[in-house]
């Protein structure tokens, strides 16, 4: 008969710092099943279906960053209090002390988990003193909770937005699972108007849901996961040990593979938002066919080129105090977004890049008396593709290593020691990988009809099809994860 072996239960269940639950995981879309039995039974007690999602997120925080979950309801309390005195303060000075401690306490917060061990690799030679990087566990998705609740808080301060009178709201707000350890960064103007409306997922909602989970598996899981452990990880590591062409590749399986990686578990956060009966934004629209700089940033990351430029750019004075503030400003945006992405030195290069990128093409836009909509055609429009493409792919290489050095050899072996005659031998090497990145680059670039098809035809199967092209997925992809589910119900005769 079946027995229930409870060690292996309480082993599953509890927080494994070598196993952090992701969505791909198949420990989690195990759990999602049981989860989404009990919300649809809670489909119309709003309170008691909100303090279930709640604690569910707590729970998958928990699950990924173990006894760190308290930071979460430590920020989500102080800026909810925080918010609510703001919005009955008049006096400015008050205000913006207000301000400054919600600043202080998300910023400082993620600086010290952050940045602590970079702070002082820097300033040890100051007191001559021998670095010894600190014991810091960072808690998964610090950067992306803060920037979310800090969002809210500004948008107080700023009279955007009315403070929510529920803590239990503003909770579920700033843990709600499907974006809260890798985005997108959902703005509360966006969210919180959704948060107390009647349960309802459409036909359409369910559909295209499926659609993004699916799409997303098949990034995140299987070309990501692939290409990266297969061949990008092995350049990387090694870029002197490789060919020019071999070292071209493994940047552009680099390209294929971060995006892949972000835009999958960002897809994934979409649908199953769109399961639960919420709307998230795109957060990418096909990047890589961005005929310039500017427009590469109006594609990525949607919700956090968007976060930086409302409240950092802006703040900063954005285009309003001069041309050269202007270009100064791009800079210190993509500099501290950079420093945003990690707490290295290659990520701070990588954003300094893309800074003079972006000024570049305002003061050449300015010089041509431009407008911000023109935009590239035909033949012009390939090559502006195909350049902003490869100078994307050439930034990827200082935000991939973990030295400049190492940059330097990567770029040295493209440039002096190309070598093209091992092309042959590189496919047939890694034919699969080839093939995967083929398919990838081909969805990547299709029109966008292709996909609004594919969902279209999704969305029109009736809804036992969906469910069971869900469940079939989902079962496929947790034989594909086993691993990470051990057993803990055996069979005994």
């Amino acid at each position: 008969m079946w027995q229930l072996d409870w060690s292996k239960l309480a082993e599953v269940l509890t927080y494994n710092a070598k196993q952090p639950m992701i969505f791909s995981s198949g420990l989690f879309l195990f759990l999602f099943l049981g989860f989404s039995l009990i919300y649809m039974l809670l489909q119309k007690k709003d309170t008691a279906r909100i303090l279930f999602v709640t604690l569910f997120s707590y729970y998958f925080y928990y699950k990924s960053s173990g006894f760190y979950f308290f930071l979460l309801g430590v920020v989500t309390v102080t800026d909810f209090l925080l918010a609510g005195r703001m919005a009955h303060t008049e006096t400015q000075w008050k205000r913006m002390f207000l301000l400054l401690a919600s600043l202080g306490i998300n910023l400082g917060l993620l600086c010290y988990f952050k940045y602590t061990n970079f702070f002082y690799q820097m300033l040890a030679p100051l007191w001559n003193g021998k670095f010894q990087p600190l014991d810091i566990f960072l808690p998964v998705g610090i950067s992306f909770f803060t920037f979310q609740s800090l969002s809210y808080t500004i948008d107080v301060y700023r009279r955007e937005l009315v403070p929510l009178n529920r803590l239990l709201d503003y909770t579920f707000y700033v843990s709600f699972f499907p974006q809260l350890v890798a985005g997108p960064i959902v703005r509360a103007r966006d969210f919180i108007p959704q948060i107390r409306q009647p349960l309802f997922v459409s036909s359409e909602m369910f559909g295209t849901g499926v659609f993004f989970i699916i799409s997303g598996l098949f990034k995140k899981a299987v070309i990501s996961d692939y290409i990266s452990v297969n061949f990008v990880e092995r350049i990387f590591d090694n870029p002197a040990l490789y060919s020019g062409v071999e070292n071209l590749f493994g940047v552009y399986g680099y390209a294929l593979q971060i995006y892949c990686d972000f835009s999958g578990y960002s897809d994934m956060a979409i649908g199953l938002a769109l399961l639960l009966g919420f709307r998230f934004p795109m957060n990418f629209n096909s990047p890589y066919k961005a005929d310039s700089i500017t427009d590469f940033w109006h594609r990525w990351h949607i919700s956090l080129s968007t976060w930086l430029r409302d409240y950092l750019y802006i703040s900063l004075g954005g285009n309003r105090k001069g041309k050269a503030r202007t270009y100064i400003n791009l800079c210190l945006t993509m500099l501290l977004g950079g420093l945003w992405h990690g707490a290295s030195w290659n990520f701070v290069i990588w954003g300094g890049f893309h800074g003079i990128a972006l000024a570049a093409q305002k003061f050449w836009r300015n010089l041509l008396h431009k407008p911000k909509t023109a935009t590239s055609k035909g033949i012009r429009k390939f090559f502006a593709v195909l350049i902003t493409f490869n100078f994307v792919c050439f930034c990827w290489i200082f935000f991939r290593n973990t030295t400049f050095e190492a940059s330097v050899v990567m770029l040295k072996q493209i440039f002096t020691a190309f070598h093209p005659e091992v092309f042959m031998q590189l496919i047939e090497g890694y034919w699969k990988v080839f093939v995967l990145m083929g398919i990838g680059y081909l969805l990547h670039f299709a029109p966008d009809s292709w996909q609004d098809a594919c969902c279209r035809g999704v969305v029109k199967l009736p809804l036992l099809g969906k469910a069971l092209l869900l469940v079939v997925l989902i079962y496929l992809v947790i034989q594909i994860k086993s691993s990470d589910i051990q057993p803990f119900i055996y069979f005994q005769f």
